[in-house]
Formats: C-alpha cells, sequence, structure tokens
C-alpha cells in the first residue's frame, strides 16, 4: 500500500515494510501480497525490482485499486484512515508461491480482514514445518476478537503493544500476570510486549521474562513503521539464531532509527550499513 501523507505519499504496509528491511540485511524475503493495474501498483513493483526483492509472490488485480492509506500526524504520532475493499484484500490461493519447510510467515491482522485471505493464509501455513509470527498491528475497526484469537493459537511468536494487549482482554494492572496469562492461553515461545518510552518486555515459553530499556531516538520524523522495524530485526535475530537478550536490543536501536524517517522505508542502503556491519 501506499502511506499517503499532507504534503506525499510513501511505500508502506506493515509485511512490506518488514520484506524491503529483511532484504536489506540479506534475508531474501518472498513479500505476498496484491496490488491494482494502475500507477501505485507498478510503482510498488517497480521500488521491489529496484531493491532486488522478489517478485514471485506479488499478485495483480484487475479490479481492485492499490491499497492506499490517509495518515494524519499529530506530532510524530501517526492516525490511520484506511481504505476498504483493495487489491491486498484479494490475494488468492491459487497464486501462492511454495514455501519451504522450515519457513516463517510473517503477517498482522488488517490484511486478514476479509475470508478469501483468511483463506489463502491457511493454505499457505497448512504445513505443521511452517513457523508463524504474529505481529497483530490492530486496526479499527478491522479486526475482531474472535477470529484474531484463531490466528494467535498457531502463531510460534506474538508481538503486540501495550494498548493491544488490553484490548485483547489482558489488562488487569500487573503486566507481568497478563503476559503470563497471553502466553499460556495461546502457548507462544515468545510473547514480545512493546510499551513505548517504557521500553520491551519478552516472556519466554520457560516462564523466563525479560525487561528492556526504550531505545534512544536521536532524531524524530514520524514513529509510523517503527513497531516493523522491530519486527525486521527480530525476525532476522531469529533467523540468525541470536538469544532473545541479543535481539532485542539491536530491533529497539533500529526501530529507533526507522523513527528519524519520513515514513516507513528508506532506500538509502547506507541507513542499514552500520546494523549490517
Amino acid at each position: 500500500m501506499f502511506d499517503c501523507f499532507q504534503d506525499q505519499e510513501k511505500l508502506g504496509g506493515a509485511p512490506f515494510n518488514v520484506a524491503w528491511h529483511l532484504q536489506a540485511l540479506a534475508e531474501d524475503p518472498v513479500f505476498i501480497s496484491c496490488v491494482g493495474q494502475d500507477d501505485r501498483g507498478d510503482a510498488i513493483k517497480e521500488a521491489m525490482k529496484n531493491w532486488q526483492m522478489r517478485l514471485e509472490g506479488m499478485q495483480t488485480s484487475a479490479d481492485l485499486p492499490t491499497g492506499s492509506v490517509q495518515v494524519t500526524l499529530r506530532g510524530s504520532e501517526p492516525f490511520y484512515e484506511i481504505k476498504d475493499h483493495v487489491a491486498y484484500d484479494a490475494i488468492s490461493s491459487a497464486k501462492l508461491p511454495v514455501l519451504q519447510n522450515d519457513a516463517i510467515v510473517y503477517h498482522g491482522s488488517l490484511a486478514l480482514r476479509h475470508a478469501a485471505n483468511q483463506q489463502s493464509l491457511a493454505h499457505l501455513t497448512q504445513s505443521a514445518a511452517v513457523s508463524i509470527f504474529v505481529d497483530i498491528n490492530l486496526r479499527e475497526p478491522w479486526w475482531n476478537k474472535q477470529d484474531l484469537f484463531r490466528l494467535l493459537e498457531k502463531a510460534r511468536w506474538i508481538k503486540l503493544n501495550i494498548a493491544e494487549l488490553q484490548a485483547l482482554g489482558f489488562n488487569s494492572a500487573d503486566i507481568a500476570q497478563d503476559m503470563q496469562r497471553m502466553q499460556s492461553h495461546f502457548q507462544a515461545e515468545h510473547l514480545i510486549v512493546t510499551r513505548g518510552e517504557q521500553g520491551v518486555m519478552v516472556r519466554c515459553n520457560d516462564g523466563e521474562l525479560i525487561e528492556f530499556s526504550a531505545g534512544k531516538v536521536e532524531q524524530v520524523a514520524d514513529s509510523v513503521g517503527a513497531g516493523d522495524a522491530f519486527s525486521a530485526m527480530y525476525l532476522h535475530g531469529l533467523m540468525q539464531g541470536w538469544p532473545v537478550n541479543r535481539i532485542v536490543p539491536k530491533a529497539r536501536d533500529f526501530a529507533a532509527a526507522v523513527v528519524g524517517l519520513r515514513g516507513a522505508v528508506t532506500e538509502d542502503r547506507n541507513f542499514y550499513q552500520k546494523f549490517i556491519d
């Protein structure tokens, strides 16, 4: 999709942002989505090609436009007006790429607001060898608790922010207890809760609860895509076999750097170099 700011349009959408960052980190992701037969769709495919991203997961709809979101900033905080019935709502299960058995599938909740995409995801993740990372990314009014809980029951790793933890019903005065309840319910290997300036907490399936401070933000443009950057680096760490106490500080610092960008991603490879080094 495109994030449409008052003065410009920027490439966006959580799975796209994550795939873009992973490509920069040399992980060779396959981004699965659908765009329209329009200028925005062409621009997305051209940007992916220039970034050397694989295109076999991309589909094109003759009937629906490429997704777009109107982004309004209040300070650096984004607020979203999300268009419905767009191309990414119509990902065909018949055109999905074949995954390796050890694949990790990353997804959120927005693209699953309609039944067709729910069926496509079920088809994509039917192998028990496929691991699933769910970054919940609740966007009103495009989710319901019953459908989301079914998705979370299949997740190996779950990431959400503190407001989303509470929205799902884990909202006592004790965050550690709430995380224990949620992890016990879904049997996730890692339950990751981001808390803005209060940092990040991760509960592992052995019961260990680890708390990390917030990353240092050197400059602020907007916070669009910061959570996606955190997820991308977390996935990178999982694929590299890093322990949690190495993954989270790197993911936190990467997210803090993305806050300095206008929009969620950049074509400046120098931005990524210090993280690659």
